[in-house]
């Protein structure tokens, strides 16, 4: 960068010859110079070190996707990228506890976490952020990232559609919070607004101090609310025209097509402690050792689910699929019982065991159902139930690639179908199976879920058209103020899921956005892969009428 803006500065000095009339300049003359020329290329490279501008394109199909966008450059600062000196020694981080965590509200029941509350109440103090350092020169050989990253353009184009994020419209946020996230200059502000099923705000939070960890000080000043609830909110129908101005912007685990939801990796990355599934780093291990346990063309040849039936109607219904006396429709519904599991010691909920069937079902249960990355990660060929919603990484997986489509209207029959087209064409489930497993192990570690992140959050404040401040209501969170009240497995899946040392290379590039043609191919491509499948499910289910 800094050879790129001597270059510039030498275009912009006058030719020293110019000012020798074609004799050798004077000392005086080439002092002269020399100083002009140390000043501009000074000024020019700090320009390029303090400021950036970044194109915001227009994507997308429907209306929000539509309008031009308002909005269309941003200034931010960036993290010079070619360091003058050596570069400096990479952050390290533990957990020092300096005193035991405060005793928790006897009146509220043991099975119910007190940790977040406990830390909020806490008032501990909190380490300083380091400065930001340097991104070394290696940087700029950064691999672009996983390509449904290009989502982050789409999530957020409603926003500057309208010409940005407001202070209104981020109040109206506030009606069905969980918490409020401020950052500033790399330090976290929490409100509680409501308190969130299990540990869901805990764990996200978390995952967000680790993210401020992982590149301190890079995380841009913002503001912004979080719904933890499961089910999306924002329906597009309701900020037309006018109502666009006050669109809220709110963060949440899924999202579907007729909501304008904020997507976000959920808090199960980090662990869910409830029902003892391991931060995602150990258990994607766990899982790609599991799939080497028994062969593809040795399991089980039927498509297996367990799970809470007890959610949704549309589990209900899948469990009339199990096998019986009196039909066999291909596969095999456990009905997993937390309550009984959890005092046996989950030892018959191992996900890293589950890859014994050929097949794998996934259903949603009252939205979108953590469990599909866990699914998706066997070699198994998931058969995917019909589903509604989508989380932050799933919509660029492709039928017939990664996964098996299946009508939600005529479950049992469908599922029949799958099983039965996988076991007379193996190679090709089998194919499938592992390119799903494969797109999880390469395009989902936590460094991308990390990078997910800083990007999403990063392209979100670009948006405020104020300047986010700390609510008088707010308390500074970290690492040791939330580990340190914890105990027992949460406190256990902090110091697993911990990150140690800081990122000084940066995120991988993000993408650019989807063109308005390349997002009517990826729909038509998966609708077209989709009705295939259809059609070859009719013919079988009719074969006379394949034959007219």
């Amino acid at each position: 960068m800094a050879t790129a803006a001597a270059a510039a500065a030498a275009a912009a000095v006058p030719d020293a010859r110019r000012w020798s009339k074609g004799g050798p300049s004077s000392p005086v003359t080439t002092a002269i110079f020399l100083f002009f020329f140390v000043v501009v290329v000074g000024v020019l490279v700090s320009a390029r070190w303090i400021t950036t501008t970044t194109h915001l394109a227009i994507t997308n199909l429907d209306q929000w996707r539509t309008k031009p966008a308002i909005l269309t450059t941003t200034q931010t600062t960036s993290i010079p990228a070619n360091p003058t000196g050596p570069t400096p020694p990479r952050s390290t981080y533990s957990i020092s506890c300096s005193a035991p965590p405060l005793t928790p509200d006897p009146d509220i029941p043991g099975n119910i976490s007190q940790t977040l509350s406990l830390a909020l109440a806490s008032n501990a103090t909190c380490a300083s952020v380091p400065d930001p350092q340097p991104i070394p020169s290696t940087a700029a050989a950064n691999s672009s990232c996983p390509a449904y990253f290009r989502f982050i353009h789409e999530d957020l184009h409603p926003w500057r559609a309208a010409g940005g994020i407001t202070r209104a419209m981020l109040d109206r946020a506030r009606a069905t919070a969980n918490f409020r996230l401020v950052v500033l200059r790399g330090r976290a502000y929490i409100e509680r607004i409501a308190p969130a099923f299990q540990t869901r705000d805990l764990f996200t939070i978390w995952g967000i101090l680790q993210l401020l960890r992982r590149y301190p000080g890079r995380i841009p000043d913002l503001d912004l609310m979080f719904d933890c609830v499961d089910w999306p909110v924002v329906h597009a129908e309701e900020y037309q025209g006018e109502n666009a101005t006050v669109l809220p912007p709110l963060f949440r685990y899924c999202g579907d097509n007729e909501t304008l939801d904020v997507v976000f990796p959920d808090w199960s990355f980090w662990g869910w402690a409830e029902i003892n599934i391991k931060p995602w780093d150990a258990l994607q291990k766990d899982l790609d050792t599991g799939n080497t346990k028994v062969r593809w063309m040795d399991r089980e040849p039927y498509a297996y689910w367990k799970g809470n039936p007890d959610v949704a109607a549309i589990r209900q219904e899948l469990v009339k699929c199990n096998v019986s006396s009196k039909q066999e429709w291909n596969a095999r519904i456990y009905k997993q019982d937390w309550i009984k599991e959890s005092k046996a010691g989950y030892k018959k909920s191992d996900l890293a065991s589950q890859c014994t069937h050929r097949y794998k079902i996934y259903i949603e249960g009252s939205a979108w159902s953590v469990s599909e990355k866990y699914i998706l990660a066997c070699d198994s060929m998931t058969l995917v139930i019909k589903p509604k919603y989508y989380d932050f990484f799933t919509r660029v997986l492709v039928p017939t690639r990664h996964y098996w489509p299946v009508q939600d209207d005529s479950k049992c029959s469908s599922i029949k179908y799958a099983v039965d087209w996988g076991n007379s064409h193996k190679k090709k489930a089998q194919q499938i199976g592992k390119q799903a497993s494969k797109f999880i192990q390469k395009e989902l570690s936590m460094d991308y879920v990390y990078d997910y992140m800083f990007h999403l959050l990063t392209e979100y404040a670009k948006l405020l058209r104020f300047k986010p401040t700390m609510p008088p209501e707010a308390v500074e969170v970290c690492p040791e103020s939330l580990a340190c009240q914890a105990v027992g497995r949460e406190r256990k899946f902090m110091e697993d899921s911990m990150v140690r040392s800081a990122n000084v290379a940066g995120p991988c590039d993000l993408p650019p956005p989807f063109s308005p043609e390349e997002f009517k191919r990826l729909r038509r491509r998966k609708e077209k892969l989709i009705e295939q499948v259809k059609t070859w499910e009719r013919n079988a289910s009719n074969p006379e009428d394949s034959k007219r």
